[in-house]
């Protein structure tokens, strides 16, 4: 909203600028020729230089200040605040500025007057202590960390600036190389922490003094380690002893913005900035995902709001205060912060530091829904400008409203809005909405609202299963206990409450239980009642309960884990519904424990599929700060985005919701995400690499080929390239290697895939590479090389291209079809086939009297050998039978060209179906061999046996 009466003048609006200005007519008069440009840092340096008198060198850097003396810089800086926050405040109430603007500029300024304090104040200390220099003799530099606001370029127009003291490593100082043997006599040496310490004094006095002049900003250094009774300054050895040893969880939050805004082009700047970062990025960042800081950032903001809310009870104008109340600037910071705690560890980008970049990493990774974090981010931006233009008024350092009144009014008019009314029911939206949001996120839903009746909801939702107390309880290690313990598990339902009884007590005398934290265990004792509630609830609780056991111990060792479940009762209903689900799902979630964050996000169950959007983010991470060039994090990354994608389906495929082949296709697109996007990363890493993008291509053969990927299926895969370059076999050849360790190793995030590389050209003793002409020879059975098989022909059949390089995928399609559209006799053909079925029947021996699904006659490798019989025989005179369709639709439509009996491919077809169902519910149940009860199937085994005969009669016996 607009308005005319929007201030231009600012002496008419702030009665700070009036009092500025009619003490500086100069100032007055240069003020709209100031204010046609934004300030930052080249703005700055230019006003320094004509307000001193010198040049600075380099040119638009603070830390070139020459020529100007502590007591000229003090008064340098002071006037230069005035200047540019007149400038600053011009530009924004006549609607120039944006706010990101006002920021940078105050932000500016702060950094500009850090480092020309430390190099006019170095160079004073220097000439009377030495050169500051470590055991190497490197010369060392003072680090000054900015934290909150400062740290996040967020720095509002009359702020203060929270700061750190730093410096590398102990030592102490010597004189200069070139200085004068008599001056050298003369210096005062001093340890390095002495040295640094006089400077951070003087670099505090130079400027938050208050003189004639005023001051530039206020300093406050109470977030150094210890606070106030800590040493003034620290080295790096003595801040990374602190974070590990003493570092409190409040203190993540706050080194979440720091960042050095000391000079950083120097050596000793450089080494500072690198050294620090490595030591708080694992400080503020957990390689895992750490719901823990939910509670820990819940109890901080009360404390913040009660305090805000006392200082309101002695001073009731304080009340409206659109900082620290409720729905204020904090808690969207907070509401932002949340997710960098929690993820940042395992999310590269999320290691910004601006509160409206964190908003929009998760609007657009769907952790915060896009409307919400839009809502968000306008309630942000217009709390900050108001906030500016209450600070405007005198300068101060306040975040109050003013009370009803002119000055409110004056502030209303300001933001843009006609009257006092109008403005306060905008502000009152924005507010509510932070504040609703704001619960939303840090609701204690473990023990408020999510709760029922006296003990709350189970972990099943039912609420009429709750657990005995004596359960979980000392109980447990009395003997004499054991009988009326086993009587209240089997009125909860265990039919094996002897077992149930024996797991719970293991558990509870185990070393690693005992082990816990106080708040682990607390939250461990909730999370095994609730999981006995929870398993009671199912039909086989005595398995869920073991499951859920084998969960919270592996979780155990991490508490953000413990957090997650306790913070969030509707994940641990979906955990129970998982392990009560399947046996293989359950075992899925135990060795991948991350994945309980994905069973937060009831959106992304219900979203479609949407590849590209996955395989654009995957990318941005990969190539994100911080994960860019470290095998390691790209590594993880790739096998957590695609194990939350195999989970998300294998949800989806327990509620029922996917057919056997929508899950086949699922997890085979996913895979080929993987595949592409792995050799790009890996590319780069390869030393012997000759141009920027590889002429290389993965094809896919057996599972992934025919787009019937499982859960648990290794990938068959072949590699090609065309590329003349003499350099190229061995870039290439190290390029598979590297690819097929990305992905086979285990790393802490698991693994991606095993790999079979035995189909490629000459098997086992073949080249890992083939250039594309070779495999064309290869499958056309040219020159003096060796040939393909027939069985390779049969495997073609199921062969794709996969990821790559397009034109060479391209041209093995190409291959493909003319290879299988090769004119062949039908009865040779048939009795090679006939001889590979007795050959896979013989290397696969059935020792029981279950039926085999795949490997037994009748089952789906019959299915499977008719439908590339029929391919190799009539793909010439019928290409439709060259598409990789999969074997039901290919036995359509052979029956459609008149190959075979309609009833036989229908019959055999829906037989394949069946084996499939089968195959995958006794694999998600977590049996190895897929064997049946021959009875159950005998009418698909009989089917399936009618079409072998049928094609296969003149062949002879398997």
């Amino acid at each position: 909203m607009s308005s005319p009466e929007i201030p231009t003048d600012i002496q008419s609006y702030s009665r700070y600028a009036a009092r500025m200005l009619a003490s500086r007519p100069a100032l007055a008069e240069a003020l709209p020729t100031l204010a046609e440009h934004p300030v930052d840092a080249r703005w700055l340096a230019r006003r320094f230089e004509v307000i001193t008198g010198t040049l600075l060198s380099p040119p638009d850097q603070a830390s070139g200040v020459s020529g100007v003396d502590e007591a000229a810089l003090a008064r340098a800086l002071r006037v230069l605040r005035v200047e540019a926050l007149c400038a600053v405040m011009q530009r924004d109430l006549d609607g120039r500025a944006e706010l990101s603007e006002v920021t940078e500029a105050m932000t500016a300024l702060a950094e500009f007057a850090v480092q020309a304090g430390i190099a006019v104040l170095s160079r004073e200390l220097e000439a009377i202590h030495g050169v500051p220099r470590n055991a190497e003799g490197e010369r060392q530099t003072l680090g000054v960390v900015g934290m909150g606001k400062l740290g996040g370029r967020e720095l509002n127009v009359s702020s203060d600036i929270d700061l750190i003291f730093l410096y590398e490593d102990d030592g102490d100082t010597t004189a200069p190389d070139d200085a004068d043997p008599a001056l050298a006599n003369r210096l005062r040496l001093l340890s390095n922490h002495e040295f640094f310490t006089k400077l951070g004094r003087k670099l505090i006095g130079l400027i938050s003094e208050l003189t004639p002049d005023g001051y530039v900003f206020r300093v406050d250094m109470r977030l150094r380690p210890n606070g106030d009774s800590g040493p003034l300054v620290c080295s790096l050895p003595m801040l990374e002893e602190y974070f590990y040893v003493q570092g409190r969880e409040w203190e993540r939050y706050a080194w979440i913005k720091g960042r050095l805004v000391s000079e950083l082009a120097s050596d000793p700047g450089k080494r500072v900035e690198r050294l620090l970062s490595s030591l708080v990025q694992p400080f503020v960042f957990r390689r895992y995902l750490d719901y823990g800081v939910i509670g820990a950032i819940r109890a901080l903001h009360e404390q913040i709001r009660h305090e805000a809310e006392r200082r309101a009870r002695a001073k009731p104008a304080r009340i409206n205060d659109i900082k620290l109340g409720r729905g204020g600037i904090r808690e969207v910071e907070f509401s932002a912060q949340v997710f960098q705690l929690i993820r940042g560890g395992q999310e590269p980008e999320l290691r910004v530091r601006p509160t409206l970049a964190v908003l929009g990493v998760a609007a657009r990774r769907g952790w915060l829904a896009q409307n919400v974090a839009e809502s968000l981010a306008n309630a942000y931006v217009f709390l900050r400008k108001l906030e500016h233009r209450i600070q405007y008024l005198d300068d101060a350092q306040t975040h109050i409203l003013p009370p009803p009144g002119d000055d409110r009014l004056a502030v209303a008019r300001a933001m843009g809005f006609p009257d006092e009314a109008t403005f306060m029911t905008v502000l009152d939206e924005h507010r509510e909405f932070v504040a609703g949001q704001f619960d939303e996120i840090f609701a204690d839903k473990a023990n408020g609202g999510a709760q029922k009746g006296k003990g709350g909801a189970g972990a099943s939702g039912s609420g009429d299963c709750e657990c005995p107390p004596e359960l979980w309880s000392e109980c447990l290690a009395d003997e004499a206990q054991t009988g009326d313990l086993g009587n209240q598990l089997t009125r909860l339902g265990f039919a094996d409450a002897e077992g149930a009884l024996d797991r719970l007590r293991a558990v509870w005398t185990s070393s690693r239980y005992k082990a816990l934290g106080e708040i682990s265990r607390r939250r461990f004792d909730q999370l095994i009642q609730r999981a006995v509630e929870g398993a009671a609830g199912t039909g086989e609780a005595d398995a869920v309960l073991a499951r859920m056991l084998d969960l919270l111990s592996t979780i155990s060792r991490r508490s953000s884990y413990l957090a997650l479940l306790t913070e969030y009762p509707r994940a641990l209903e979906r955990v129970v519904k998982v392990l009560a689900g399947s046996r293989w799902a359950a075992g899925y979630l135990i060795s991948h424990p991350q994945l309980l964050d994905e069973l937060l996000d009831d959106e992304a169950l219900a979203a479609p599929f949407d590849w590209p959007s996955f395989k654009t983010q995957l990318l941005l991470s990969l190539n994100a700060a911080g994960a860019a060039g470290n095998v390691e994090v790209q590594m993880d990354i790739l096998r957590r985005a695609h194990h939350a994608e195999v989970f998300r389906i294998l949800l989806l495929d327990l509620q029922g919701t996917l057919s056997v082949e929508a899950i086949g296709d699922r997890l085979s697109e996913l895979a080929d995400i993987i595949v592409d996007v792995t050799i790009s990363t890996v590319w780069p890493h390869v030393a012997t690499r000759h141009r920027e993008v590889p002429r290389f291509s993965v094809i896919a053969y057996g599972k992934l080929g025919g787009k019937e990927l499982g859960y648990a299926s290794d990938l068959d895969l072949i590699f090609l390239y065309d590329d003349d370059d003499d350099r190229a076999p061995d870039a290439y050849a190290a390029l598979a290697r590297r690819f097929v360790t990305w992905l086979t190793t285990h790393t802490g995030a698991g693994m991606l895939f095993d790999v079979d590389l035995r189909l490629r050209p000459n098997g086992l003793s073949g080249l890992l590479v083939t250039n594309i002409e070779s495999f064309r020879q290869y499958q056309f059975r040219e020159g003096n090389a060796n040939t393909a098989w027939v069985w390779e022909h049969q495997a073609l059949t199921r062969a794709r291209f996969c990821a790559g390089d397009e034109t060479i995928g391209a041209a093995f399609e190409n291959i493909r079809a003319q290879v299988l559209a090769t004119p062949r006799e039908a009865l040779p053909l048939a009795q090679e086939i006939v001889a590979m079925r007795r050959k896979v029947l013989e290397g696969h021996p059935n020792p029981t009297k279950l039926f085999d699904l795949k490997h037994d006659r009748g089952g789906m490798v019959d299915i499977e050998f008719t439908v590339q019989y029929l391919v190799l025989l009539h793909s010439g005179a019928h290409p439709a039978l060259l598409r990789n369709a999969g074997n039901i639709a290919l036995l359509r439509e052979a029956a459609q060209l008149g190959l075979i009996d309609t009833k036989l491919a229908e019959d055999a077809g829906a037989a394949y179906r069946t084996y499939r169902k089968r195959q995958h519910k006794l694999r998600l149940d977590g049996v190895e061999a897929a064997r049946v009860p021959s009875a159950d199937i005998e009418a698909e085994r009989n089917a399936v046996m009618a079409l072998w005969d049928s094609v296969f009669a003149d062949a002879g016996p398997v």
